[in-house]
Formats: C-alpha cells, structure tokens, sequence
C-alpha cells in the first residue's frame, strides 16, 4: 500500500534539478574579470568623433591620454 509518504526515487531527483537549476541563476557571476576589452574607451572615443560630436583636436587630444592610461595599466 502506498501512503503518499515516499520522498526517495524520482521525486528526490527533481528538487535536486530543481535546486541545482536555482543555484546556476543566483550564482552565476555576471561581472567575469577579463572579459571587456581595453579598447572600449577607445571605441567610444572613435564613434564620437565619426558622429562629429568632438573636434580633431579633442579627439588626438583624447586617444592620448587613453592611450597612456592603457599602457600603463597593461
């Protein structure tokens, strides 16, 4: 006779999916270290200066400073 008390077999399995299932969401670490490019700055720097936004002088003025910046920390 069965009772509906039997937790072992399939069901336990489930919560474990479940429970393994939960885990991977919450703890997945959004921020991964490494995987920007350094040359994010740089590219925004280049698509203000192709939208006209910053002048000749400002961008050359710019891309140095980010450059210095780079290879300091690099």
């Amino acid at each position: 006779m069965y009772y509906g008390y039997h937790f072992w077999g399939i069901h336990l399995i489930w919560w474990i999916i479940w429970i393994l299932f939960l885990c991977w969401i919450f703890f997945t670490p959004y921020y991964i270290p490494g995987r920007r490019s350094r040359s994010s700055s740089l590219e925004i720097l280049r698509r203000r200066f192709a939208a006209g936004e910053i002048s000749k002088e400002e961008y050359e003025e710019r891309k140095k400073i980010i450059e210095a910046d780079l290879a300091k920390y690099s």
